[in-house]
């Protein structure tokens, strides 16, 4: 398995992302979909990796710069045949590494509240993240969860 930064441009990429934001419309009230389409992941603030393994795609993540301190994870995704192999553990480190190799001092995220995204707020837990109010943009709501992390 390895992580490596990516332009967007494959069309596994654009399926995967696809699938993920179909997935958040299923488990979330359109209002509290935070997740961004393959345009948004495109903005010069996000830098986006994929996890390849013999050529194929297993899962992806990005890092969102709110302020020369502060990073949020964004499009964390796991494609359905690789779930639970530790594709998003790895992507996570990965990104908490990059974090601080920027110097942020804060690095946070948004995930649902329901109970489909239990398995990503366990993994956050256990990575170190925390609960938190909503940071950035976010608003209190009750589809979303926030969590953070003290570099």
């Amino acid at each position: 398995m390895h992580i490596e930064l990516d332009d967007l441009s494959r069309p596994e990429i654009a399926e995967l992302l696809k699938e993920h934001r179909a997935s958040m419309f299923v488990h979330s009230p359109p209002e509290s979909v935070h997740a961004l389409p393959i345009e948004g992941l495109r903005s010069p603030d996000i830098t986006f990796w994929s996890v390849w393994e013999n050529g194929e795609l297993l899962g992806c993540g990005a890092l969102k710069e709110l302020d020369p301190q502060h990073g949020e994870i964004k499009s964390m995704r796991t494609a359905s045949a690789h779930v639970r192999k530790g594709v998003a553990r790895a992507v996570v480190r990965h990104i908490i590494a990059e974090a601080k190799r920027r110097g942020y001092r804060r690095l946070s995220l948004e995930t649902g509240s329901m109970a489909a995204f239990e398995p990503a707020r366990q993994l956050y837990a256990v990575c170190g993240f925390s609960y938190c109010e909503p940071f950035g943009d976010y608003a209190n709501d009750p589809n979303s969860v926030f969590m953070t992390l003290e570099l």
